[in-house]
């Protein structure tokens, strides 16, 4: 084995390999959810009959769990250990997405809130202890190389939810269109429940089996046993540690970073699907289904694009120093977006496709540049960057309201115009690469 293959999955001579690949599940597991659900947005919206601002709640109460429940994780991780704390994030996982069959029955928008809120707790407590756990796993000099190389599972498991959502739930559901079912709804309000219910029972389905893989995984974790990483954490209080984080810059900046940029990839792969949409539907005036079938193969490739890149921009931080790489990239996904609001058809979804080859560098790189120079305090340190998901859940509601309004600015339409709200966020994104001088010790 190489030295670079020691750095990265040996620690202090003892192999890390087996544990290492168990944490990397959980990373693509989270993958899963993330983008099982972002589709599931405009699902809901069809079947509830709902608007984008309303259906975008569910994006609201998945990214509050994250934020609410990241210090929870980093207090319940200083008092037991890192694995405990993937333990209780797997059992709260499981517990959210099978609370989808009791909301279900209920037959109300509303009751998949707060399951939507307990899954993303347990997703909450398995980022706030994987992410930090990996990067600690080994030395700190290859401690982001090792955290792009599992987060580059993510989106593996982010395709696999994504094909999920947009192949089996998409092409289950009813076939009926938005304008027919608001007209059953007045003239049939007994046909719209059962196409309702039908509906639902197919949207349920795959959480219903992702908790019982998750139970699974949870069984697994338990019986592997785990790499010890005393030594990564002090026992200062709470508001002693958050201080000493605020005061230091680069962590400080890194957490706005972050805010900005889930922000950014969230209406980037919600809203494909309504940009999509526009495309198909309304410019080029092709039927509902065919509309969804075509937007949903830009949406796969963007997907894919994203989990590619992953792998080859974890190379990528062998030979390019960290900072450098995330601003060139982030000034890329702007220069995509100028294309996205400026460019009217396909070539303009094109150009939002390409944005997440360009996200795919970005939350690992943000994370472990945040990272560096606080050792001692992971825990706290990696439930700021997770309590910094917060903008999965802000970001969304402006751009929905913006796309709701329906109005012309320039000749650009409001889809188009609020593809501003992502390209605000990558230049934060890309201020943070330029600005820190992180270097990344080269293979």
């Amino acid at each position: 084995m190489s030295s670079n293959q020691d750095g990265l999955f040996k620690k202090e001579g003892v192999g890390i390999l087996v544990p290492f690949a168990m944490i990397t599940l959980c990373f693509a597991m989270w993958g899963f959810a993330n983008d099982v659900t972002s589709p599931m947005v405009k699902s809901f919206g069809l079947i509830f009959q709902m608007s984008t601002f309303e259906s975008s709640f569910v994006q609201v109460a998945f990214y509050l769990g994250y934020f609410c429940m990241a210090l929870p994780a980093a207090l319940f991780i200083r008092r037991f250990s890192f694995k405990a704390g993937v333990v209780m994030g797997l059992a709260l996982y499981a517990l959210g997405v099978l609370a989808f069959v009791p909301a279900r029955s209920t037959g109300t928008f509303m009751a998949f809130l707060p399951a939507y809120f307990v899954m993303t707790c347990g997703l909450s407590f398995l980022e706030t202890s994987c992410n930090p756990y990996v990067y600690a796993m080994g030395s700190e000099s290859t401690g982001t190389r090792r955290l792009n190389f599992a987060q580059a599972f993510n989106p593996v498991g982010a395709l696999m939810g994504a094909m999920v959502a947009l192949t089996y739930v998409s092409g289950s559901l009813d076939p009926s269109d938005g304008a027919t079912r608001r007209q059953l709804l007045m003239a049939d309000p007994l046909r719209f429940d059962a196409i309702k219910a039908h509906d639902l029972d197919i949207l349920v389905q795959p959480y219903l089996y992702t908790g019982l893989v998750i139970l699974a995984v949870l069984a697994a974790v338990v019986l592997t046993r785990m790499p010890s990483t005393d030594g990564t954490c002090d026992r200062k209080g709470v508001v002693s540690v958050f201080v000493q984080l605020l005061r230091t810059k680069n962590y400080r900046e890194g957490v706005v970073a972050q805010f900005f940029y889930v922000g950014a990839q969230t209406v980037c792969w919600t809203y494909l699907m309504h940009y999509g949409h526009h495309v198909f539907y309304d410019l080029e005036g092709l039927g509902e289904a065919e509309a969804q079938q075509l937007t949903t193969h830009y949406y796969l490739v963007a997907l894919a694009l994203f989990a590619v890149g992953r792998f080859v921009c974890t190379w990528l931080l062998t030979r390019v120093e960290a900072g450098r790489l995330l601003a060139v990239l982030a000034l890329a996904a702007i220069g995509c977006l100028v294309g996205v609001i400026l460019i009217e058809g396909r070539v303009g979804l094109w150009c939002l496709v390409a944005v997440s080859g360009c996200m795919s560098l970005m939350f690992p790189t943000i994370y472990g540049m945040a990272l560096t120079g606080v050792r001692h305090h992971l825990e706290f340190a990696g439930a700021g960057l997770v309590m910094s998901i917060l903008g999965g859940s802000v970001v969304p509601l402006l751009q929905a309201a913006m796309m709701d309004s329906h109005t012309v600015i320039m000749g650009l339409t409001s889809v188009h115009y609020s593809f501003a709200v992502p390209l605000v966020c990558f230049a934060v994104v890309a201020r943070y690469g330029l600005m820190r001088r992180h270097r990344q010790p080269k293979a």
